[in-house]
């Protein structure tokens, strides 16, 4: 009974328009107070949530990618990828694709990439011919490869409490990120057919190179987190510091843009405190969530409900994925993260998913909430860029979600897209 009153009050509250943060710490209280428990225990649950050295990645993370979009690498980015598919039918569609692929492995961050790259190519898209629902679209759902391609705050957020290597994952994220990529690329291609979207004269080989030249600095940024990950040089908080002085240096003296000096600089990082406040109390109350959700043994409820069932490999995967796309709809990744971990991973442990495959799934299905309503915080942010209705947003949104969920599907049907990089590079983490 607690355990459905938890699970409901927070439902209630979410549906009354109640901050996540507020709805998971009220309804933690609300049965803390019904079962007697020490208010103490509650306090003790909500800083052991937040009581993590790997979480000190996230801020520096988001720093290096807010760094990276005022410090004109965005903008440098874009006049690559214009270069590489600016010529191709329904060019800026691709660019929009192919500058958030680059951007993923920079920020880590879907909002950060939605805000960046969204502000840059929303109002060019809408300008070259290309119609806004569509424009908002492509924008939005090309962000949420940033969770997938490493570096991945969700990723970082899965491994640490859910025990699970983050180079593993990171490395498991990549190929699937790409083919996400690529399976919009290819629905721009076919809209752009039928719509007769626009395209840029092909780059000249002068100016191909240049692009080239100009980006090489922000492209050794993943190449350098990844690596020293892999090669065991630094941990993933550490590789977000490193992020973050490579971030500084590109800005600061290479491309030594206006917006980024050492009189700006306090400002940024305030900013990004304040930003990452939100998320940190989620991250906070999850934990107390989390903590009484154990306690009142719910994930043995679920877990053994589900295992009655007796479905094999691939049923209790449509399971879990089904699962997460409900909770998508009105949680964030982190929130779902951190929740439902231990129930995702007594899932899996029924019919041995492998803990690297289950966690980049999860990462992969958990960012489609970032593009569907209510929650869809991506689809938020370019439909506001763009001034259009999130309803008329969502519809044009529609195919490429089907397309993000072939992907997943493919990658649930042929687990080595997932596990092939780990397993020749991080053999023993997987």
């Amino acid at each position: 009974m607690e355990l459905i009153i938890l699970i409901g009050s927070f439902f209630l509250l979410v549906i009354l328009g109640v901050p996540i943060a507020f709805a998971l710490g009220i309804s933690s209280l609300i049965i803390c107070l019904l079962m007697g428990l020490p208010i103490t225990t509650l306090i003790n649950q909500t800083f052991h949530g937040i009581n993590s050295f790997v979480l000190l990645a996230v801020p520096f993370f988001l720093i290096a990618g807010n760094l990276m979009n005022l410090g004109g690498v965005t903008d440098r980015l874009t006049r690559l990828s214009r270069c590489l598919v600016g010529h191709i039918r329904g060019g800026l569609g691709h660019v929009n694709v192919l500058v958030s692929m680059i951007f993923a492995g920079l920020s880590g961050s879907a909002a950060a990439d939605t805000a960046g790259v969204g502000g840059v190519l929303i109002p060019a898209m809408l300008k070259s011919g290309f119609d806004k629902p569509f424009t908002v679209a492509i924008t939005a759902a090309s962000s949420t490869i940033g969770v997938i391609i490493p570096p991945s705050i969700p990723m970082v957020l899965y491994g640490a409490f859910g025990e699970v290597s983050i180079g593993a994952l990171f490395l498991g994220g990549v190929i699937p990120g790409i083919l996400v990529g690529l399976s919009q690329m290819l629905v721009v291609a076919i809209l752009a057919a039928r719509r007769n979207y626009p395209s840029y004269p092909r780059a000249s080989l002068g100016e191909a190179a240049r692009s080239i030249w100009e980006s090489l600095p922000p492209l050794g940024m993943p190449i350098l987190i990844i690596g020293g990950i892999v090669g065991g040089v630094f941990t993933p908080t550490e590789a977000s510091v490193v992020a973050l002085v490579y971030g500084l240096i590109i800005t600061m003296f290479i491309y030594r843009e206006s917006e980024v000096n050492l009189k700006r600089l306090p400002r940024l990082l305030g900013e990004t405190a304040l930003f990452y406040s939100l998320p940190l109390i989620c991250v906070a109350t999850s934990g107390a969530f989390g903590w009484l959700i154990a306690y009142l043994n719910g994930p043995q409820l679920i877990v053994g409900f589900v295992e009655n069932l007796s479905l094999g490999y691939y049923g209790m995967y449509a399971v879990i994925i089904f699962m997460l796309l409900i909770l998508g709809t009105f949680l964030s990744p982190i929130v779902i993260i951190i929740v439902f971990l231990p129930v995702l991973q007594g899932l899996g442990d029924i019919v041995q998913i492998n803990p690297v495959h289950l966690g980049v799934i999860t990462v992969m299905v958990t960012a489609i909430g970032l593009i569907t309503p209510p929650y869809g915080m991506c689809l938020f942010i370019a439909a506001g860029l763009a001034d259009l209705s999130i309803m008329k947003s969502f519809k044009a949104m529609l195919l490429l979600i089907g397309m993000f969920l072939v992907v997943v599907t493919f990658c649930v049907v042929f687990p080595e897209v997932i596990l092939f990089l780990p397993k020749r590079l991080m053999p023993t983490a997987v």
